[in-house]
């Protein structure tokens, strides 16, 4: 018998029992989450004020283990729990753009633009280009010339969108592959200089010091890692000037949006970052690609081309990917030996055998090529912000746990006592029994069916 039809007969003796509808209500409420966390333990709902035991719960009386969602960013490990992540992205950058989630609203009236570093080329790989709204030749030459290994330096295919050639090296042997998985490991640190590098270049054109600079105008940022199809990062983000108390205060007068935008052209074009090479592959200077995209952000009801909502559902949408667009793996590798078996196209492979042969080498090894190897070298945080920017991640969790927590208090009828809550649990096991699996994808299955509203995050693009 298959796994499906011993998961339809798990169902339908589950069915006769008695706790069905209990059971089938744990399983909804996770919303359709891939791989649920098991735990094990117990929870009481106590007064605050007489220490009386009002509500209690113990899985030993629920089935053995409650169900939790994983809470898993990764869109490809988990699409629900990547959707709430996504969603929660989404208020946290918009809150920076136009006020909300204590977040003031005179925000949306501060210089505000939307960056794009890029990486560096390592070599020539088939790409998609257009220009005036007509696609292109991938790398047009007027004389078909060969490398030093005989193969083409050019290619005059224009490539649609879903060719499996893109982002594969035109000659592997002349990519640079040593160099790419450098920048890769630092490009956490290249963020970081060009941070502290705007911050010294608006200082420089306002003529001010450093510390002068502080007691006046503060820069305040949001930003998302996205891969692109040769398997380099680039970097999406906000930048705002604020004044000194961050969000609560404007910037002078002199810092306007144009004053950022050239700021940050020019912090870009300095940043430098020296890797260790050795005598293994040479020295490495590594730096931002020439191509820096910075677009002004609409005022708040301006009704511009590049409005608020847009750039914090693109933002959004890349907080949640990883170097699946790459055609990367989404575990880690363990062994050498995994690598001829990977279902990975050429340009990734190698890419991920230039992490495992620089991760054994001593001069990398704080590097940790190795265990980031599946992220194609890039070790770093997929999304970050500044402290003032806006709100965090953990205040809209606490807060929507806060409202569910309400909810059930409400339906106890306990609304008005103070009560806290008073727990113990460990952790039990993964996953889902073939029975509970069907549920969970007949929960996946309805939200799909249900469009989604339109964010405008494709203006971004424009």
């Amino acid at each position: 018998m298959n796994t499906r039809a011993n998961a339809i007969t798990a169902l339908a003796e589950r069915a006769s029992a008695g706790d069905f509808g209990a059971w089938y209500r744990s399983i909804v409420r996770l919303g359709g989450c891939t791989n649920p966390v098991h735990l094990v333990g117990n929870a009481s709902l106590v007064d605050a004020t007489t220490g009386e035991v009002l509500h209690s719960f113990a899985t030993d009386e629920r089935g053995g283990r409650l169900l939790t969602a994983c809470g898993n960013r990764r869109a490809t490990v988990c699409p629900t729990c990547a959707a709430l992540y996504r969603a929660d992205t989404y208020q946290l950058i918009r809150a920076g753009l136009v006020g909300g989630k204590e977040t003031p609203a005179t925000v949306g009236g501060h210089p505000r633009v939307f960056v794009t570093l890029t990486a560096p080329g390592f070599g020539a790989v088939h790409t998609r280009r257009e220009r005036s709204g007509r696609l292109q030749p991938c790398h047009a030459r007027r004389t078909q010339k060969h490398c030093a290994h005989g193969v083409p330096i050019g290619c005059r295919v224009r490539h649609a969108e879903d060719d499996k050639r893109l982002g594969e090296a035109l000659c592997p042997h002349c990519y640079d592959y040593a160099g790419a998985v450098l920048w890769q490991a630092h490009a956490g640190q290249l963020w970081h200089r060009f941070a502290l590098e705007l911050r010294r270049e608006i200082a420089r054109r306002a003529g001010l010091t450093r510390t002068e600079l502080g007691g006046r105008l503060r820069v305040s940022y949001a930003k998302v890692a996205e891969y692109q199809r040769r398997g380099l990062i680039h970097f999406h983000a906000v930048i705002r000037l604020d004044g000194p108390e961050g969000s609560e205060s404007s910037p002078p007068g002199w810092a306007t949006t144009q004053f950022l935008a050239d700021a940050v052209h020019h912090a870009s074009s300095l940043v430098r970052l020296r890797a260790p090479g050795g005598d293994i592959i040479g020295p490495r200077v590594l730096r931002f690609g020439s191509q820096v995209d910075v677009r002004p952000i609409a005022e708040f009801g301006t009704g511009e081309r590049l409005p608020s909502a847009a750039v914090a559902a693109y933002i959004a949408k890349y907080a949640t990917k990883g170097a699946e667009a790459a055609g990367a793996v989404d575990a880690r590798i363990h062994r050498a030996a995994d690598l001829a078996t990977l279902p990975v196209r050429e340009h990734t492979l190698r890419m991920i055998g230039t992490c495992w042969w620089l991760g054994a080498l001593p001069q990398f090894e704080p590097l940790r090529l190795r265990q980031w190897a599946h992220m194609l070298g890039y070790g770093g945080h997929f999304s970050t912000k500044s402290r003032r920017y806006s709100t965090t991640l953990t205040a809209l969790r606490t807060a929507r746990a806060e409202h569910l927590a309400q909810q059930q208090r409400t339906v106890l009828g306990l609304a008005d006592r103070p009560t806290v809550t008073v727990s113990h649990w460990r952790f039990a096991g993964r996953g889902y029994a073939p029975d509970e699996a069907l549920i969970a994808a007949g929960v996946r299955a309805a939200k799909t069916e249900v469009p989604a509203p339109r964010t405008g995050a494709q203006e971004v693009r424009a």
